[in-house]
C-alpha cells in the first residue's frame, strides 16, 4: 500500500520547465489533486512566458502563480521540487535543492555516469526520487519483467524495442535501459557487456545471454516499450504504451507527495509504489 499519510495538508510543489509538455502536464495534475498545490513555476531565462500565470500558460484558469526564472529565490515557497527539464539544468537545480535542504523528484534521462554520481552524492543529504519513468504502469511492468526473467530469462532471447516522438534526444530511452538493468540484475549478468544496441549487416549469430535494444523515433509517439522473451516454440511479450504525458506527471506528483517526509536517500518509483 502506498503511504500518503504525509499528505493530509497539501504539499507545496515547485515545477521547472513550465513551458514544456511535461511542465504543463504537471500543472494540470497539481490542479486536479487536492493533496498537492503548485506554488512555484520556473522556466529558463529569456523564456517568453516569464511573468505570466502558470495556469493560463498551461491552458487552465488563473492559479496565482507567476512564472519566474529564479529557482533559488523561490525555494522557501515549496516543500518539494519536481524536475523534468534536461540532464544539465537538472544537475544545477539539484544543487539548488541541496543548498536549500529541499527534496527533489528527478525525471530527466540521459545523465552521464559523473552526473549520476552527483545525484547519488546529493541523496546522502536530501531525499531524492530518481527514476527514468514515473508512470505507475511502467513500474508495474518492471516488476513483471523481474519475475519473468527469473523464470524463463536464462533460456530465452531477450529483446527490448522502444519508440518515442521525433524530438527525443537520447537512445535507447532511459526506461528501456532500466528494463534491461532489471532483467540483467535478475539474471546476474552485467548489462554493459551483454547489451547489443541495434544490428546491421552480416555478423555472428546471436549470442546467448545478450539483451538486444532497438529504438524508433517518429512522429508524436509518447512512449512505447515492448520486451520480448523468445524461445523455440513460444514467445512472451510484455508491452507498455503511454498515450498521454499525464501518466508520467501523475506518477511524479505521487512521488513528490510520498517524498516530503522521507529521510535523505536515493529512492525510485518502486519505493514510492511499495513494490520492493
Amino acid at each position: 500500500m502506498i503511504d500518503l499519510m504525509n499528505c493530509d495538508n497539501p504539499v507545496r510543489v515547485g515545477v521547472t520547465g513550465i513551458r514544456g509538455r511535461m511542465g504543463s502536464s504537471l500543472v494540470h495534475i497539481c490542479h486536479q489533486d487536492p493533496r498537492a498545490t503548485l506554488t512555484l513555476a520556473v522556466d529558463r531565462p529569456g523564456s517568453a512566458v516569464l511573468g505570466r500565470d502558470a495556469g493560463e500558460v498551461s491552458g487552465l484558469s488563473t492559479l496565482g502563480v507567476l512564472i519566474s526564472d529564479d529557482l533559488a529565490a523561490g525555494m522557501h515557497d515549496i516543500d518539494v521540487l519536481v524536475e523534468f527539464t534536461h540532464a544539465l539544468p537538472a544537475i544545477s537545480h539539484l544543487d539548488m535543492c541541496l543548498r536549500a535542504g529541499k527534496p527533489i523528484v528527478l525525471g530527466p534521462t540521459g545523465f552521464t555516469p559523473d552526473q549520476k554520481e552527483m545525484i547519488l552524492d546529493a541523496s546522502r543529504r536530501i531525499p531524492v526520487v530518481f527514476a527514468p519513468n514515473m508512470s505507475v504502469g511502467v513500474n508495474l511492468t518492471l516488476k513483471l519483467l523481474q519475475m519473468t526473467a527469473r523464470i524463463i530469462g536464462e533460456y530465452t532471447d531477450i529483446e527490448i524495442i522502444e519508440a518515442h516522438h521525433r524530438h527525443k534526444l537520447d537512445a535507447p530511452s532511459g526506461t528501456a535501459l532500466r528494463m534491461g538493468e532489471v532483467i540483467a540484475e535478475e539474471l546476474g549478468i552485467d548489462l554493459s557487456s551483454s547489451a547489443v544496441y541495434g544490428r546491421e549487416g552480416i555478423g555472428a549469430e546471436r549470442q546467448q545471454g545478450t539483451i538486444g535494444f532497438s529504438s524508433v523515433r517518429a512522429g508524436d509517439i509518447v512512449g512505447e516499450h515492448t520486451v520480448m522473451f523468445a524461445a523455440e516454440g513460444e514467445r512472451l511479450e510484455i508491452t507498455h504504451k503511454a498515450s498521454s504525458r499525464l501518466t508520467f506527471a501523475r506518477g511524479a506528483i505521487l512521488a513528490a507527495k510520498w517524498l516530503v517526509d522521507k529521510p535523505a536517500g536515493l529512492y525510485d518509483m518502486q519505493d514510492v509504489l511499495g513494490l520492493k
